[in-house]
């Protein structure tokens, strides 16, 4: 049996050190190409002992198992959420173009191993020692699921991670969403203050007018609307770290006459309060399934019989089901995340009394956007981790590697949804040639 060029029956009788060690590479070596005996890609797979057992050197992705504890993990528990625990605490790296990895996927779902070849496997790997790097010594903070979607803990889990820490990747507006590209060359910060300007026109702003942003972030489009559609904005997130930065911003760019910032969640806006516009941007993610009717009736209530409301974020074109990477997303980076089937959310719109009246599907400029994303944060890797962590440098870098290939893929998706009251006069032109001169 041939394995990377070296036959196990043709081995001198080194030190016994030297043989255990030579044993662990050719039981690793044995394990890879049995599991990937039918994967034709370009990612390649390194051993601990340096040894390149898959694919060529030089490969845009390559897997490296630090220690052979990761490769008994992998068949032992074929357990996503501990590989992934094995990645955090580096007992695994991915070199390379870290979203192609995730082209693995559909050749280890097809594998389909003999009874003999599984137990040939698992012998292979009991005779491995496990994992010597424990993710419980790293500093991870895993998400604790709570009962009450939207709530103030589950917000800060994911965007309380440190402002220094966002800025070091994201554009200078700060646009914690996807952009708006003319090319696939386009500047990031272009593309980013496109889409700021592009959800101003949809949502026809003119001056004097008001204007709700609901989950506002760091109050990019809060600024960015009053600045240059003298607007007055109502901005309110859930993230005590956003809050302080936006409050700053604001301050800073002379615009308090104009725009306030606070920490409120949308469900307690007070009876009486009523605005000529309402945008929420990557916000409704965290609203759940279940919450929808009560998240557009309340957007329904704030919103004047003439205003215009714009949602713009992620779906999926199965719904939320529990899968591998669904538990990993709520694990580990939004505790209460649930994306819902577009036609889902038009319904529930129209439930609540809303009347669709155009609708964009922005999927692959996600792709893009993210993947210029993973370039920044890889690019300021050490300042990350400076600021904080290596767990979390590794959390954010997969999770955002993993979601632009499935924005490519075309599972998940990104959708704006422009709408007003049903029955009502709808204050937009009878064709969309307004948006693009």
């Amino acid at each position: 049996m041939l394995l990377s060029g070296r036959k196990f029956d043709s081995l001198q009788d080194p030190s016994p050190g030297t043989r255990q060690c030579d044993s662990r590479g050719l039981i690793g070596a044995d394990i890879v190409s049995t599991v990937l005996r039918d994967y034709q890609g370009e990612i390649a797979v390194r051993l601990w002992d340096n040894t390149l057992v898959q694919g060529k050197s030089g490969a845009p992705c390559t897997i490296v198992f630090r220690e052979p504890g990761a490769l008994r993990e992998l068949i032992l528990h074929r357990n996503l959420l501990r590989l992934v625990d094995a990645y955090l605490a580096g007992a695994i790296d991915v070199e390379g173009d870290i979203v192609s990895l995730f082209e693995l996927e559909d050749s280890l779902k097809k594998l389909d191993l003999s009874l003999l070849t599984r137990l040939h496997l698992v012998r292979q790997v009991l005779r491995l020692p496990g994992l010597r790097r424990c993710i419980g010594s790293t500093r991870l903070r895993r998400a604790k699921l709570t009962a009450h979607r939207n709530s103030r803990s589950s917000i800060a889990h994911h965007y309380d991670v440190g402002n220094d820490f966002y800025a070091l990747w994201l554009d200078p507006e700060m646009v914690y969403s996807c952009a708006y590209y003319r090319s696939n060359s386009q500047p990031l910060a272009e593309a980013q203050r496109d889409k700021l300007d592009y959800l101003c026109r949809k949502l026809r702003l003119k001056p004097g007018q008001t204007l709700l942003d609901i989950g506002c972030g760091w109050g990019a489009l809060a600024l960015w609307a009053a600045r240059h559609y003298g607007v007055k904005v109502h901005g309110i997130t859930l993230s005590e770290a956003q809050l302080e930065l936006a409050q700053t911003r604001v301050h800073d760019s002379g615009l308090e006459g104009q725009v306030h910032i606070e920490l409120l969640d949308y469900r307690k806006l007070p009876d009486d309060r009523q605005y000529d516009r309402v945008v929420s941007v990557g916000m409704f993610e965290h609203v759940g399934i279940k919450n929808l009717p009560t998240y557009f009736s309340t957007v329904r209530r704030v919103l004047k019989p003439d205003g215009l409301f714009l949602n713009h974020g992620i779906t999926s074109e199965t719904g939320w089901k529990r899968t591998p990477m669904t538990r990993f997303m709520n694990r580990y980076i939004f505790p209460d995340g649930e994306l819902a089937r577009i036609s889902d959310v038009t319904d529930a719109m129209e439930q609540a009394g809303f009347e669709p009246l155009d609708v964009e599907c922005l999927r692959r400029h996600y792709a893009l956007t993210l993947r210029h994303w993973v370039d920044r944060l890889e690019g300021k890797r050490d300042e990350a981790i400076a600021c904080s962590s290596e767990v979390t440098y590794r959390l954010w870098r997969l999770y955002m590697a993993g979601c632009a290939w499935y924005f490519d893929e075309g599972s998940i998706s990104l959708h704006q949804v422009l709408a007003g009251h049903r029955h009502q006069p709808q204050p937009v032109p009878l064709r969309r040639d307004d948006l693009y001169n």
